[in-house]
């Protein structure tokens, strides 16, 4: 009996695909270079099944490709905004996320972040790389203290639960959040956290926000100027969630004019192309998207796919289905 075929639209960590090419009749990436649509349009129509990432930007144009062979679309990564889910639906295409498996790792990365502004770490760095540091000065690049602070999480799941424990039983933070939906009591209890019924309320009582809330059309720009507008001039904003849901030019702005001090992000609209209104400014942090990047992360992301496809090939229900 012939293997599945299957497509890999990006480089894997290697012992994920020694188990693909164990398993499947894959075609890897060795090159890493992303495919374009017409490259993923033939992938449709001559894989069992395609195993994409977030950065793929899978349309309906793509996905509308005649003679489709493909039936499944493994997504590596949590979100899948990439993917045009209500195409993919209509299609009769089903899609696989990986979900669980990259909380804490996100949630270092936002406590990162968030440590980064407040002490102006990536200020300082530059001054060394720069040569420009002359040595200790009691008012040099003096920044704000963490511990104790007041942390604002607007979305309330696995990774704003996670950054929340952190916060609070590491750093004494005390804990706000905005969710759409009620957590269990328990949860809320552990953080002593206080639930706000607005996003507006919150941002006028955080030290600290910090987004961890989905993609797409619901959440574009959630944070944009006006919203910007009720920090705190000492607030800092970090985004670890997904590019579009800030207004880039509206940050740039703040930044600018002292709307608020700071601002820790990992993620960009439009990535990898930045604005670059955000390299001009000091009071920022930048990270290229290394959220789940770690060893431990990414091999537990490729092993959530082959789980997925494996149930999907054997005609049971794949554990992380989202359409």
């Amino acid at each position: 009996m012939s293997k599945p075929k299957v497509i890999v639209t990006r480089k894997w960590p290697a012992e994920v695909e020694a188990q693909l090419k164990a398993l499947y009749d894959v075609q890897l990436n060795e090159s890493d270079i992303p495919m374009t649509a017409d490259e993923l349009k033939k992938a449709l129509q001559t894989a069992d099944a395609l195993l994409s990432t977030v950065t793929d930007s899978i349309t309906a144009d793509i996905l509308n490709v005649e003679g489709k062979r493909a039936k499944i679309i493994g997504n590596f990564g949590v979100g899948y905004n990439n993917i045009d889910i209500n195409t993919a639906k209509a299609q009769g295409l089903l899609v696989t996320n990986t979900p669980h498996v990259l909380t804490d790792c996100t949630a270092d990365i936002a406590m990162l972040l968030l440590l980064m502004s407040a002490r102006r770490a990536a200020e300082g760095e530059r001054l060394i790389r720069h040569q420009q540091w002359t040595g200790w000065k009691p008012t040099q690049l003096i920044g704000q203290k963490v511990t104790s602070k007041t942390l604002g999480l607007i979305g309330f799941g696995r990774i704003a639960q996670a950054m929340a424990k952190k916060a609070h039983h590491g750093f004494g933070m005390k804990i706000l959040f905005y969710a759409p939906s009620q957590p269990p009591q328990n949860i809320i209890d552990d953080l002593q956290a206080t639930r706000y019924e607005t996003i507006e309320e919150l941002l006028s009582e955080a030290n600290f926000v910090s987004l961890h809330c989905p993609g797409g059309e619901a959440t574009r720009h959630l944070i944009n100027e006006q919203r910007l507008k009720l920090m705190r001039p000492s607030a800092h904003l970090i985004n670890t969630a997904r590019g579009d849901v800030v207004d880039s030019k509206a940050l740039i702005k703040a930044l600018k004019e002292g709307w608020i001090a700071g601002a820790g992000l990992d993620v960009f609209e439009g990535e990898p192309n930045i604005d670059p209104g955000f390299l001009a400014l000091d009071n920022i942090a930048l990270l290229p998207h290394l959220g789940s990047a770690t060893e431990e992360t990414r091999v537990a992301m490729g092993n959530r796919v082959l789980a997925n496809i494996a149930a999907f090939f054997t005609g049971d229900e794949p554990e992380d289905r989202v359409v």
